[in-house]
């Protein structure tokens, strides 16, 4: 009896899997990350992974537009809302690498309610009040996640602030290289492919076909936060980010070196 080709695939390669929230750079890191020889995977696949026939569903909705590289390692995604759940004792996969990443959030609040306001029926996120909303739940819930990942032991996970893809990649770049094992180094340069820019699938603006990192940025002055709403997200953030950097293997912060 033959062996399916796709099954073998998704036994083969290890997996990587980067925890963070919407705005945080996610999508250059998916493209940085995808554009390396050895990683399959760029973009958010909306997908829970609660047993291990997700780990085949995940390589299903890959090859729904790319193929896999040959040689390659590991398979990536990206889960950034809580509809999306990691259970790492249920995959039955030891070989996975974690990262998690957090950015602050003024910053994020801001970039979120400006993308929300772009679209078209896009009042989901609007206001700092639901922008922040969602932020403090999913900063919350990746420190559970980070919380419930220590008591297992094993894997362990990286934790590195987000604002180091534009601040300092230089130093980024090289550790999460060490971390994921990787045969060469992760480059500023990156592909573009073929879901690239499209909706729902990460950055849909123009700056992220680029190609290379661009430590340009936007303060979006035109948006306010209420002082509130950002104390409230300020103290999360805070509480939330010590435990994930108290409990994880190794970390990079804004303010280091390397």
């Amino acid at each position: 009896m033959q062996s399916d080709p796709a099954n073998d695939s998704s036994e083969r390669h290890a997996r990587i899997f980067l925890l963070s929230h919407m705005r945080a750079y996610t999508s250059l890191a998916g493209h940085i990350l995808g554009s390396h020889p050895q990683i399959n995977g760029y973009y958010e696949m909306h997908i829970s992974y609660e047993d291990a026939a997700a780990l085949d569903r995940q390589l299903a909705v890959l090859l729904e537009g790319d193929a896999l590289k040959p040689g390659s390692r590991y398979l990536f995604d990206k889960l950034l809302h809580n509809d999306y759940a990691l259970a790492l004792d249920r995959l039955g996969m030891a070989d996975m690498k974690i990262l998690i990443s957090l950015r602050q959030p003024e910053p994020t609040i801001k970039s979120i309610v400006h993308l929300y306001r772009q679209k078209d029926g896009g009042d989901l996120f609007d206001s700092p009040e639901k922008a922040a909303r969602y932020y403090i739940e999913r900063v919350r819930a990746l420190a559970d996640f980070a919380r419930v990942n220590f008591a297992m032991a094993n894997p362990g996970y990286f934790y590195f602030d987000a604002e180091l893809w534009q601040r300092a990649p230089e130093l980024l770049l090289p550790r999460l290289t060490a971390w994921l094992e990787l045969d060469s180094p992760l480059s500023e340069q990156y592909q573009t492919f073929s879901h690239t820019g499209k909706p729902l699938k990460g950055d849909s603006s123009p700056r992220i076909h680029r190609g290379n990192i661009d430590r340009g940025g936007s303060d979006y002055a035109h948006i306010t936060v209420p002082d509130a709403v950002l104390d409230e997200a300020g103290e999360v953030y805070r509480e939330c980010r010590g435990q994930i950097i108290e409990q994880a293997v190794d970390s990079l912060l804004v303010g280091q070196g390397g």
